[in-house]
């Protein structure tokens, strides 16, 4: 018998695998919160398979998503990512990656992890939503709004309110996975 899944999986044994393993699982460590962030960021304007099918050669690239790496990325590493075809060459995205490592790592020194920091916003337990189907699960809510702007006052760069949400529904933060999808109560 065939699972039950979110729609916006279905077809793709990538995609599905992401769906049923990671999306919407709640995430308190910082290196996994960091590289949903950056991968995020990177999929605005695109869709979220494009990102996920070059996810390793992101790996690769960014150093595993080592933010203390990366905020000290210089000029010759920032032209030899833009140069590297197995990632998504934006050179807005691969600059603000960068700044985005130096602004996470201010929020770790003051609220002593970027996991106390973003899960305060939802008094670190997940909002659990009861959609129907994928028509009904918003792009953004006020809360994606209010963190977004926070983010953006600490200098994050592509964290606009529906980047926040995706980043917020990935990482768990908000249980959207439909209620008749196999993943509802799991997670």
């Amino acid at each position: 018998m065939e699972k039950h899944r979110c729609a916006w999986c279905k077809g793709d044994v990538l995609y599905e695998a992401y769906h049923d393993n990671e999306w919407g699982v709640p995430v308190y460590d910082d290196a996994t919160l960091f590289e949903f962030l950056i991968l995020e960021t990177f999929q605005a304007g695109l869709s979220w398979i494009t990102v996920l099918r070059k996810r390793e050669n992101f790996r690769t690239a960014f150093d595993n998503f080592d933010y203390k790496k990366i905020a000290r990325y210089n000029q010759d590493k920032i032209d030899a990512l833009l140069l590297d075809a197995g990632i998504i060459r934006n050179k807005l995205k691969v600059n603000a990656t960068v700044n985005n490592a130096q602004a996470f790592m201010k929020i770790q020194e003051e609220f002593g992890s970027f996991s106390k920091y973003i899960w305060g916003f939802v008094d670190n337990k997940p909002i659990k939503n009861r959609f129907e189907s994928l028509s009904d699960i918003p792009a953004n809510t006020p809360l994606s709004d209010v963190i977004s702007k926070d983010l953006k006052k600490r200098g994050f760069k592509f964290v606009g309110t529906t980047v926040v949400y995706a980043h917020m529904q990935a990482t768990g933060m908000v249980n959207d996975h439909v209620k008749h999808c196999f993943r509802y109560e799991a997670v």
